[in-house]
């Protein structure tokens, strides 16, 4: 049982992590860069779109794995740094709620709208938001990859 939820919450961190880690400094800056905001936030609109829609699948199976895992081995027994991966990951759980739910809609209202402003006051607020969420997915994966050699027993 162990490694098929071990596989589960890899590959919903690949997808998560991977994905953000994509989007803020491969996609946007080209966007940014080459895009006026009528063309870039449209865009940037329809991918995030189909993007969260996988983050919050993945976002679930990690949630899912992660406690699953916790319950087979016990959470008293549970080491250390598990515990303190599940504490960040339920912050960046959090924060992908409030993207998905209160930023990602006001940016897709922006761009229907056409109020570039407003689509570009959320896109930002979304992107500032998803470079946190990246850099603590990779202090994550360093506590869950690292963990046992600076927290034993």
């Amino acid at each position: 049982m162990m490694p098929v939820l071990i596989f589960l919450h890899l590959a919903g961190v690949i997808v998560w992590v991977g994905g953000m880690f994509f989007a803020h400094y491969c996609l946007r800056p080209v966007a940014a860069a080459q895009l006026t905001p009528p063309q870039r936030l449209p865009l940037l609109a329809g991918i995030l779109g189909r993007f969260f829609a996988f983050v919050a699948v993945a976002v679930g199976v990690i949630l899912g794995s992660g406690f699953a895992m916790m319950v087979v081995v016990g959470f008293k027994n549970a080491l250390f740094h598990w515990h303190i991966m599940m504490g960040t990951g339920l912050v960046m759980a959090g924060i992908f709620g409030y993207i998905y739910g209160a930023l990602y809609p006001r940016l897709t209202a922006g761009v229907a709208a056409a109020d570039w402003p407003a689509a570009g006051a959320a896109m930002d607020r979304i992107r500032k938001l998803v470079a946190f969420n990246l850099h603590l997915g990779i202090v994550t994966i360093a506590i869950a990859t690292l963990g046992a050699y600076f927290w034993r027993g």
